[in-house]
C-alpha cells in the first residue's frame, strides 16, 4: 500500500502526528522539515537559556513589564527562526554525511525533497526575519546576536575535527542566556556568564545522550562525538556535567539575586537548580546507551528539565517584584 499523502517524505525521527506532516501545505512541508519544525525539541533547547537569562535579569531588577515580556516573546520567535536557519545550514554542510546515516538519510536534502540552492534561500529568509526581531532589542543584545553567527557557522564542522562537537553546540545553543540578559539590562555581568557556562554543561549532558543514537554509523564514516569518546564511561561523564550545570546555575542565581532580592525569592530561585538536577538524575537512572529509542526519549525530556528552572525563576521573580514594590 502506498504511503498516505500527508506523511509522504516524513523524516524518520520526526515526532509522530506532528503538525507539519498532517496540516502544513504540501509545498511547505520539505522546508519546514528542513527547519526541524516537525521536531520542536531543538527550539525549546535554544529558547530555554534565553528565558533563564531574561527572568533572572528581571528578578535582579525587581520588575517585569512590557519590555521584558517582549524580550521573552521575541526570544521565542527568534529561537524558532534561528534554530530553523541553523538546522538548514547544518543540513547543507552535512548533506553527504546525512545520506550515509540511517536516521538522517530521510532528511529533505539527502532524500531529494529540497535542493541545496532552495535550502540556502530558505536559510537566508529565516535569518533575515530573525534579524528584524533582534533589531527591536537593546544595542548590546543586537551585537551579541550578530556575534553568535560565528558559532552557528562553525558547529556543523566541529565533528570533523574534534571529539567534542557538543561543546561547540553548547556555545551556540546557550548564547541566548547572554543575549536575553543584555536585552533586559542593557549590558552583561557575571550572572549571565555563569548561566551560559551552566547551559554548556547541560548541552554536553543531553547531546551526549542524543549522539549515542548514531554511534555505530558515526564510527563507520569517521564522525566524532562525545558519545564515541566516552563509550562505556558515559554515565560518569554525565554525572560530572550534571554536577557542573547545577552548581553553575546556583552560582548564577546567588550572584544575581543575593544583593537585590529578598531572602525568600533567593531560596525559591535556588530550588530551580535542585529540581533541575533531580530531573537529570531521573534521566540517568533510565539511560541505556544501546537503546536508541530510549536515548531519543531522554533527550527530548530535557525540555521539561529546562522548564522546571523557568518555573522556579518565574516564581522568584514574582516574589522579587513584591519585595521591590513594598519597599518603594
Amino acid at each position: 500500500m502506498s504511503e498516505a499523502p500527508e506523511t509522504s517524505g516524513q523524516v524518520s525521527d520526526a515526532v509522530r502526528g506532528n503538525w507539519v506532516d498532517h496540516w502544513a501545505p504540501a509545498w511547505a512541508r520539505p522546508y519546514l522539515r528542513l527547519s526541524r519544525a516537525d521536531r520542536p525539541i531543538g527550539t525549546w533547547l535554544l529558547l530555554l537559556p534565553c528565558w533563564w537569562g531574561a527572568l533572572l535579569a528581571a528578578g535582579q531588577q525587581g520588575q517585569f513589564g512590557w519590555a521584558e515580556a517582549w524580550v521573552m516573546l521575541g526570544c521565542a520567535i527568534g529561537a524558532w527562526l534561528m534554530r530553523g536557519a541553523g538546522c538548514t545550514w547544518n543540513d547543507i554542510t552535512d548533506r553527504n554525511i546525512d545520506g550515509a546515516v540511517a536516521r538522517t538519510a530521510s532528511r529533505p536534502i539527502p532524500s531529494g525533497q529540497v535542493s541545496v540552492t532552495g535550502a540556502a534561500i530558505w536559510m537566508a529568509l529565516q535569518a533575515l526575519v530573525a534579524f528584524a526581531v533582534l533589531l527591536s532589542f537593546h544595542r548590546a543584545a543586537i551585537w551579541l546576536g550578530i556575534g553568535s553567527l560565528t558559532l552557528v557557522a562553525i558547529y556543523p564542522f566541529a565533528k570533523r575535527f574534534t571529539w567534542w562537537p557538543q561543546v561547540f553546540l553548547g556555545l551556540a545553543f546557550n548564547w541566548g542566556a547572554l543575549l536575553a540578559w543584555a536585552a533586559v539590562t542593557g549590558g552583561l555581568d557575571w550572572p549571565p556568564v555563569f548561566l551560559y557556562l551552566a547551559g554548556i554543561a547541560w548541552t554536553l549532558f543531553y547531546d551526549t545522550i542524543y549522539a549515542h543514537q548514531d554511534k555505530e554509523d558515526d564510527a563507520l564514516i569517521g564522525v566524532k562525538s562525545t558519545a564515541r569518546l566516552f563509550a562505556e564511561a558515559t554515565p560518569r561523564y554525565l554525572l560530572l556535567f550534571q554536577m557542573l550545570s547545577v552548581s553553575l546555575l546556583a552560582v548564577a542565581i546567588i550572584a544575581a539575586l543575593s544583593g537585590s532580592a529578598n531572602l525568600l525569592a533567593l531560596v525559591v530561585a535556588l530550588g530551580g537548580p535542585w529540581a533541575f538536577g533531580w530531573h537529570l538524575n531521573w534521566q540517568m537512572r533510565r539511560l541505556n546507551t544501546d537503546d536508541a529509542a530510549m536515548c531519543l526519549r531522554l533527550f527530548r525530556a530535557n525540555r521539561d528539565a529546562g522548564l522546571i528552572l523557568v518555573l522556579f525563576l518565574a516564581a522568584a521573580l514574582l516574589l522579587a517584584i513584591a519585595a521591590f514594590n513594598s519597599a518603594a
